[in-house]
């Protein structure tokens, strides 16, 4: 008779049924602790004492996933994150998945092997199905193994998460773009498969039908979430609508290869044509020429506060720390201008 055994009876997760028996700091309420404990004894559970003291422990290590660590975005998430950590005397070891799933999973695997102390993963996560059941599976194993999960962003998995709020910040962009005139709108995004993409342009959607300025398909457009995608992506946009007179990208990498596109490929300007707001606040956003517009998240404290998470002391539920999004405008918004009144895009 294994844990798994008294999990199903149970109906809890592997991760609740070991939490319930055998971590009373991290056991969960009392309901289901006496569900998980009746399934044991009506089943004959008796655990291990030796081997399940082996099991719990764990190494000093925390691990740190991100889709691209070369991403000013990830760097800044990242650097919250270690220096929580590195308060706390613990080794980093960061993962660079290249937003790839299988790749991600790989890693969690690896971890779990090393008995690492907990992961943070601190990219979005992916919507297939597939993924989903298999992080659920790799990650409910390594929670019963002792180690902890934090999560930035919607993973689908029920773990402590610090979750910014990536849909309120869609419909702040659209709010300032409409107050300033425009229209005709086009969005450059992340792939479809990205949880967070997907949020930013539920945001923007909902707040611009609701102005009474829907946004239809042609006007968007999706690519990688870099720079070189945003650029792309672009010049596809402008191709197809060149009457737009503003671009929202949904990161602020993608932002800069707008402003590359627009600029350099179509030689028109930002903000006298096409205004372009971008999403994040990196860095560098203050140091473009024109400087960004763009919607605001403290990086830093983010990945510092999932971090928190991971490390501090746990109750039996898990939390959620939900971080507000703000717009910061600067010079590559303004008023709208018609597209009769501008100099027409010209390829390079």
């Amino acid at each position: 008779m294994t844990l798994q055994d008294v999990a199903r009876a149970a109906g809890v997760s592997l991760a609740t049924a070991s939490r319930s028996l055998h971590d009373a700091a991290r056991a969960p309420r009392e309901e289901l602790r006496a569900r998980v404990r009746r399934a044991a004894v009506e089943l004959g559970y008796t655990s291990h004492g030796p081997a399940q003291a082996l099991a719990k422990s764990t190494t000093p290590v925390v691990g740190l996933l991100v889709h691209d660590i070369a991403d000013p975005y990830f760097s800044a998430l990242a650097i919250g994150a270690m220096r929580v950590a590195h308060e706390s005397g613990l080794l980093i070891l960061v993962g660079n998945t290249f937003r790839d799933p299988a790749l991600e999973l790989t890693y969690l695997s690896r971890l779990k092997a090393q008995r690492a102390r907990g992961v943070l993963l601190l990219a979005s996560g992916f919507a297939e199905r597939a993924y989903q059941t298999a992080l659920h599976d790799v990650l409910t194993s390594f929670e019963a193994l002792g180690g902890r999960v934090a999560c930035v962003s919607p993973h689908g998995f029920e773990a402590d998460a610090v979750l910014p709020d990536h849909r309120a910040g869609g419909r702040l962009a659209a709010e300032h773009l409409v107050a300033l005139g425009h229209e005709r709108i086009g969005i450059v995004t992340g792939p479809a498969n990205l949880l967070t993409s997907r949020e930013r342009l539920q945001g923007v959607r909902e707040r611009l039908r609701a102005l009474g300025h829907p946004l239809p398909a042609p006007r968007v457009e999706r690519a990688d979430f870099t720079r070189d995608g945003g650029r792309r992506a672009t010049r596809e946009l402008m191709a197809r609508c060149p009457d737009l007179t503003a671009i929202f990208a949904l990161n602020d990498m993608m932002a800069v290869g707008v402003l590359n596109a627009l600029r350099d490929d179509l030689h028109l300007s930002v903000p006298g044509d096409v205004s372009v707001v971008g999403f994040d606040d990196i860095p560098l956003t203050e140091d473009l020429q024109p400087s960004l517009t763009t919607v605001h998240l403290p990086l830093e404290e983010i990945g510092a506060q999932g971090m928190r998470l991971l490390l501090g002391d746990r109750p039996g539920t898990t939390r959620t720390v939900r971080i507000p999004a703000r717009l910061v405008e600067r010079a590559s918004s303004g008023p709208a201008v018609s597209s009769r009144r501008r100099r027409p895009p010209r390829s390079a």
